[in-house]
């Protein structure tokens, strides 16, 4: 019996979480044709909560037939697609099984190099999708004009909680600034979203000052990953404007930016006042002995910030992944 029956039978044995995840084996992977079988077991499948199909060579086709099963399953809660090289077909099948799928809470599409394209299908998805409230759109080379698509959808979206687009930053482009603004501008009106991975995607210090603008109004954002952007000393100015007044954050990715003695200084000047964050990561940054000193002084009149990371290897974002390209175009 093959690994793909037996995991079949498992599907039809009350099984409620199946991973199948990395069967990619001499670059092949159980593929479309294994993808077909899973999503024909999911239409009359009864059990099943949780299910893990990354890296595994789906592509479209295999998206396809895991999409069309969406729209009749009913008991499926989780999803992780990731490192499929699934594109912007794929991501466009995915969408409109999320229009009528009533019980998926969380999708992994995370390195499948969707493009602007892919993104703009997911989020027209978001606008009426009632039930997602995890998304991982991590590594697809995603630029401004996908951040603008998925940014609108947040306007009206009310039930993301939690979005990764981080590493969204191919060929040191990344979404940029403009990107960044787009997402700034959800966030004043989004009341649900508690999470946002933007995490090397090269937004820069004037992107940064647009999602520091944001902060000052946003009321429900308690994670925020901002590593690897080259905000450099003049973001973190903006940033510690935010923080001074912001009152949900309690968690801030700030690592890889080179901040310098001149940022921290910033940050440190806002941590004095901020009552909120508990976590802070300024991890490889080019913190000198000033910029210690101005953090360590902040420290002594600081009440809430129980984590502080300023190591090198404490710094998880390493924006080294790429998408996935499909070699078949």
């Amino acid at each position: 019996m093959t690994a793909l029956n037996h995991a079949l039978n498992k599907l039809q044995s009350g099984v409620t979480s199946l991973c199948l995840g990395d069967n990619y084996i001499g670059g092949l992977g159980f593929g479309a044709e294994g993808a077909a079988h899973i999503a024909e077991a999911l239409k009359t499948n009864a059990t099943l909560t949780s299910l893990g199909l990354g890296e595994n060579n789906i592509r479209d086709e295999g998206a396809a037939h895991i999409a069309e099963a969406l729209k009749t399953n009913a008991t499926l809660t989780s999803l992780n697609l990731g490192g499929n090289y699934i594109r912007a077909e794929g991501a466009a099948h995915i969408a409109e099984a999320l229009k009528t799928n009533a019980t998926l809470t969380s999708l992994g599409l995370g390195e499948n190099n969707i493009r602007d394209e892919g993104a703009a299908h997911i989020a027209e998805a978001l606008k009426t999708n009632a039930t997602l409230t995890s998304l991982n759109l991590g590594v697809n080379n995603i630029r401004d004009e996908g951040a603008a698509h998925i940014a609108e959808a947040l306007k009206t979206n009310a039930t993301l909680t939690s979005l990764n687009l981080g590493d969204n930053y191919i060929g040191g482009l990344g979404f940029g600034d403009e990107g960044a603004a787009h997402i700034a501008e959800a966030l004043k009106t989004n009341a649900t979203l508690t999470s946002l991975n933007l995490n090397c995607n090269d937004i820069g210090a004037e992107g940064a000052a647009h999602i520091a603008e944001a902060l000052k109004t946003n009321a429900t954002l308690t994670s925020l990953e901002l590593g690897g952007n080259y905000i450099r000393a003049e973001g973190p100015a903006h940033i510690a404007e935010a923080l001074k007044t912001n009152a949900t954050l309690t968690s801030l990715e700030l690592g890889g930016n080179d901040i310098g003695d001149e940022g921290a200084a910033h940050i440190a000047e806002a941590l004095k006042t901020n009552a909120t964050l508990t976590s802070l990561n300024l991890g490889v940054n080019d913190i000198r002995d000033e910029g210690a000193a101005h953090i360590a002084e902040a420290l002594k009149t600081n009440a809430t910030l129980t984590s502080l990371k300023l190591g090198a290897c404490q710094w998880s974002c390493l924006c080294t992944k790429r998408p996935r390209e499909n070699t078949d175009a």
